[in-house]
């Protein structure tokens, strides 16, 4: 019997869990067909095989890359995660990374993401996710 698609929720934390591994294969198989990544400011990348290149490159330049989920909000298909990371592209020693609060978006149907956003921490996002205030 096929197994049912994941819950949005379970789907963003096995999501984080492919970045966490560098499980490109894992990841890519968790994204839609027209999968987007927005980082903060910069122009979305649109679909699955660019979002898996991309996503080599960055596991291939910091392979130490880890996502520190501290509170995840769910609101029908759209789930927002609070938290921290260390290893990325900022070259902070760990210590000063984990200070930095991170809110990732993620828009979920049928157990794929077709949205991975990472924003700026805003007392205003938290509000509208869902975050408390005190997470």
């Amino acid at each position: 019997m096929p197994r049912q698609p994941l819950p949005p929720t379970a789907a963003v934390v096995r999501f984080i869990d492919c970045i966490n591994c560098g499980d490109l294969e894992g990841l890519g198989a968790l994204m839609s067909a027209d999968h987007r990544l927005v980082v903060l400011d910069e122009r979305p990348l649109v679909g699955r095989d660019a979002n898996i290149d991309a996503w080599n490159g960055y596991f291939s330049a910091f392979p130490d890359y880890v996502i520190y989920p501290r509170h995840i909000a769910t609101a029908g298909a759209n789930v927002a995660v609070l938290g921290t990371t260390t290893g990325s592209h900022l070259g902070l020693v760990d210590e000063d990374e984990m200070q930095l609060d991170v809110i990732w978006l993620a828009e979920s149907s049928d157990g794929r993401l077709s949205l991975w956003l990472v924003a700026e921490d805003t007392p205003s996002l938290r509000e509208s996710t869902g975050i408390p205030s005190t997470a």
